[in-house]
């Protein structure tokens, strides 16, 4: 986490690590308090694409992506675009239309 980031940017980053845990959670791990930064790695990619402006697709593709090369699983389409599109409205809810 960067110290330079804005309060609202902090936030953004704290809501996408707690959606890619709780309700993205590709493994089924998320009632498992050991396993609380299983997808940590993947925070960074997802949290700029985010904040960068991405739409809820190019998420979607990216955690599709994620599910595949990384964790060798074939991914749920339908799951990853409501990520991605829950992602979009936490950034918008957080920053308003601008990004």
């Amino acid at each position: 986490m960067h110290k330079n980031r804005s309060p609202k940017d902090h936030e953004l980053y704290r809501r996408t690590d707690e959606v890619l845990h709780y309700l993205w959670d590709p493994c089924g791990i998320s009632d498992a308090p050991q396993a609380r930064d299983e997808y940590s790695s993947y925070l960074p990619s997802v949290y700029s694409l985010l904040h960068d402006g991405a739409d809820a697709h190019k998420i979607a593709s990216l955690l599709r992506e994620i599910e595949g090369k990384y964790m060798g699983l074939s991914g749920n389409t339908a799951r990853n675009q409501t990520i991605g599109t829950l992602l979009v409205e936490w950034r918008e809810h957080i920053h308003g239309d601008a990004v």
